[in-house]
């Protein structure tokens, strides 16, 4: 007759509790800011290659609207406006257009269904992917910014507030588009959803708000990379209000916590469904 140990028993309660504490034994929970370089690494390494050439597009659009105004704008405020709109233009063709691609694409091919395996937060994945595609149009920007300082006789002096202008615009229109790709109920909506808002930047950002009839310089300010513009195009001057540019940069940057926060939301809406 042998003795066997009452935990190996099949029907023990020691032998019953035994998966369950291999189950309870798992991992730590991801961790916010080192899953969100996890996600930006991945991003960035994936749509360098697709990407670049849509950046050239961008950088190349912006630089041809820039010398056809030449000849219409006159110099001073009008060509501060066209200059800094241009500049913007680059970052809302990357992070609100493509963006709005990106994720459009994702949720229509079930990509989102990854993602949601992984322990990653779903902050991670928004603010990675954002990021991502915002560092495209650092390079298109000012190259932009350059030009169009050339173009029209600008100052370069005060160049580097694009530290501030690119990261915080980006931040603001990545967020929208990466909302409207997540709520968007179909891929071929999202695309005419990021067209629509990269028009909207185009025809709001660029022209000068002195020409435009008072609606549509209410609607201008309802639209995020306005801010931006605005901020930029201040700089310009002989003796710039910097409070006036640290206040139109403080609502770019409560526009993108805003707008991103949407994103992540969307995001979870969209990942459980």
């Amino acid at each position: 007759m042998s003795v066997v140990p009452a935990d190996v028993l099949p029907g023990s309660a020691l032998a019953a509790e035994e998966p369950a504490a291999r189950a309870a034994e798992l991992g730590p929970r991801a961790r916010l800011w080192p899953s969100l370089a996890a996600v930006y690494r991945a991003q960035l390494s994936r749509a360098r290659v697709a990407r670049i050439p849509l950046l050239f597009v961008a950088t190349f659009q912006s630089i041809g609207i820039m010398i056809l105004m030449r000849g219409v704008v006159d110099d001073g405020a009008e060509a501060q406006a066209v200059v800094a709109g241009s500049s913007v233009l680059v970052v809302a063709f990357v992070a609100l257009n493509l963006l709005a691609q990106y994720f459009g694409q994702l949720r229509a091919s079930g990509g989102l269904d990854h993602y949601a395996t992984l322990p990653v937060p779903p902050a991670a994945v928004v603010l990675g992917a954002a990021g991502a595609y915002a560092s495209f149009t650092v390079p298109g920007t000012v190259v932009t910014a350059v030009f169009g300082c050339v173009l029209f006789g600008l100052p370069l002096a005060h160049l580097w507030i694009l530290v501030a202008v690119i990261p915080l615009a980006g931040a603001a229109l990545a967020g929208l588009g990466a909302a409207l790709g997540l709520l968007a109920p179909r891929p071929e909506l999202a695309t005419l959803l990021g067209q629509l808002g990269m028009s909207a930047a185009l025809l709001l950002g660029v022209l000068p708000a002195d020409r435009m009839p008072e609606v549509v310089r209410f609607t201008r300010d309802l639209l995020p990379s306005t801010y931006g513009v605005e901020a930029f195009a201040r700089t310009f001057g002989p003796d710039p209000d910097w409070a006036f540019v640290l206040g139109d940069l403080a609502v770019c940057g409560a526009v993108g916590v805003i707008s991103l926060a949407v994103a992540t939301w969307a995001y979870r809406r969209a990942a459980v469904r």
